[in-house]
């Protein structure tokens, strides 16, 4: 999945020119020959489509990591029996085909490999470029609260990460209770659908791509601790629970007690909070709520989300209500609360 690239710093580079490829007009819009790069569940369904349309295993080849033998994509080829080749590859792999596409592959596309290809190489990039250019699209729009993304099948550009020309945009509304695993599968689907109708109107749809607005530009690079690590005193119950939903799948949101590592499992914001309560508190503030059966935890501006489930290091998940019986009743007031894991909040 797009979660996988390892990108972040090269965000920093400053843009540079590169001279464009003059890329063949002369093939014919019917049977292009494609070689597929994925590797995961996100580039599994653009796979699909492409072999489904594609009418013969001779017109579609694979490249793919063999490090992990339960990679969706490798397993798919060798059950179809498709043209598969283990990255890295060399230019030669890539001469018999027209074009070459990459659905969250996970590898820098060095510039040999790109040039290769008559028609180049294209990407299905899980968000509306140029907004969430990077390896972790999906997370940061849930996380930041988006209404709507999408995806984009944009041209890849040696050496730049997800600046190339977009062939076409596809835009997803984002409800405000969904959870990454499901808009990730919406968003695969779209993709795959999206990649075809771009594949099968060629030439028409290479003719007029759409330059991206670097002014407008934002990031998404991988996930880091900082990111799934609670500032309690920093974050709005809105902001923990759209981060929960948006790592959910793929982190746990952490947090300290008692010097011992939480991960907090299963969270929801509260229907309503009484004006007073935790007035007196300070963010990271926890007790237990005896009717709703759950923790209520202090975020900030006086803002509280609920916790149904967790883990303790060392320890198997658990209900609120196991934790209160074997922690919280044991402890003074003062010791209930939750840490920041570098700055305690206090």
């Amino acid at each position: 999945m797009l979660l996988s690239r390892n990108i972040i710093n090269c965000f920093k580079f400053k843009r540079k020119y590169y001279c464009s490829q003059n890329y063949s007009t002369e093939i014919k819009s019917n049977g292009l020959k494609v070689l597929f790069f994925g590797t995961d569940t996100f580039s599994l369904p653009s796979l699909k489509v492409l072999h489904k349309h594609n009418g013969s295993n001779d017109q579609l080849g694979v490249v793919t990591s063999f490090k992990s033998p339960a990679n969706c994509v490798r397993v798919y080829a060798e059950q179809q029996k498709l043209l598969l080749h283990k990255w890295p590859i060399t230019p030669e792999h890539c001469r018999p085909f027209d074009l070459g596409v990459v659905v969250s592959f996970g590898h820098l596309i060095p510039t040999p490999i790109i040039k290769a290809f008559p028609l180049g190489m294209i990407n299905v990039h899980a968000s509306l470029l140029p907004r969430w250019r990077g390896a972790a699209p999906i997370i940061y729009s849930i996380m930041n609260g988006d209404q709507e993304t999408g995806v984009s099948i944009m041209r890849i550009e040696p050496k730049r990460f997800d600046v190339g020309d977009v062939f076409a945009q596809q835009k997803v509304k984002i409800d405000p209770g969904v959870f990454m695993p499901e808009l990730h599968k919406e968003l695969s689907e779209k993709g795959a659908d999206l990649l075809w109708q771009v594949i099968s109107e060629y030439p028409k749809s290479f003719e007029n791509p759409m330059k991206q607005n670097d002014q407008e530009a934002t990031y998404a690079p991988k996930i880091t601790p900082d990111i799934y690590e609670i500032n309690w005193n920093r974050l709005t119950a809105l902001e923990v629970f759209n981060r929960h939903r948006a790592l959910y799948g793929f982190k746990s949101l952490t947090s300290k007690f008692q010097q011992k590592s939480i991960e907090l499992l299963e969270i929801s914001l509260p229907a309503q909070t009484s004006a007073t309560e935790g007035s007196s508190s300070s963010p990271g503030s926890l007790s237990y709520h005896y009717k709703r059966k759950c923790l209520r935890v202090q975020c900030a501006n006086n803002t509280f989300i609920e916790v149904h489930r967790l883990r303790i290091e060392g320890k198997k998940a658990m209900s609120a209500m196991d934790f209160n019986n074997g922690f919280l009743k044991k402890l003074q007031s003062s010791e209930m609360e939750f840490q920041y894991n570098k700055v305690i909040c206090c």
